[in-house]
């Protein structure tokens, strides 16, 4: 298959040292052994933190965006050097770059394009610009919940859901930075477009990536 592994992160840098890279790059290469890989990586915390030091400039959210775009380009590349020589030696900065390189048979590895558009949104694009079979989104959760897990014990998982009732939960939820938002509303609208199999895993453990190709885990969006 072709696949789209979307990675925050703040999974990938939870504490800074390189067991989670490495850790995630042990997984990726066993995968990319039978299927073509491209991957996708958020900023985390030091984004966020970056955009902070910008925002408080009193600078646009643009700018803020360019910013942490950046800084989700600095992962993207420590993943890359984690992987050695299995991936591409340089970070595309847009889909057309990410095809090209992808025709050396490596793993392709990108961060942010350009501003407004989330790691889910760039990851999605993705899987329709190179025609993906599938993407795997992950997450600091298990899935997709009615609402947010860490503030309510009765929280419920869904095991599979369409992009229509996504959307729904979607539009229920606050969207200010730091609210219970793992997927934004422009890749659900991909997914649903392009009819894009989509599974929402934990990434905290990294084998849930490998999990997902044989198992029932995490929660499937599908039409």
């Amino acid at each position: 298959m072709r696949i789209v592994i979307t990675i925050g992160g703040s999974i990938l840098l939870k504490s800074y040292d390189n067991k989670r890279f490495e850790e995630y790059a042990n997984i990726i290469r066993e995968i990319n052994k039978e299927n073509e890989i491209f991957i996708v990586v958020g900023g985390g915390l030091p984004a966020r933190n970056y955009i902070s030091v910008v925002r408080d400039m009193g600078l646009s959210e643009s700018i803020c965006d360019e910013i942490g775009i950046e800084v989700t380009r600095i992962n993207a590349k420590l993943l890359q050097l984690a992987l050695k020589e299995c991936s591409y030696p340089k970070i595309p900065t847009n889909f057309n770059e990410a095809s090209e390189y992808a025709s050396c048979g490596k793993i392709v590895i990108m961060g942010g394009t350009e501003p407004a558009h989330s790691t889910d949104a760039v990851g999605s694009i993705l899987a329709e610009f190179v025609e993906a079979d599938l993407v795997i989104n992950a997450t600091s959760v298990d899935g997709l919940y009615d609402k947010d897990p860490n503030k309510y014990s009765d929280a419920q998982l869904f095991n599979e859901v369409t992009p229509e009732k996504l959307m729904e939960i979607i539009s229920q939820n606050e969207t200010k930075a730091g609210t219970y938002q793992f997927i934004d509303m422009t890749a659900v609208q991909i997914i649903k477009r392009s009819e894009i199999k989509t599974i929402i895993v934990n990434g905290n453990k990294p084998e849930n990536i490998k999990k997902a190709l044989t198992e029932q885990i995490g929660t499937l969006i599908k039409s």
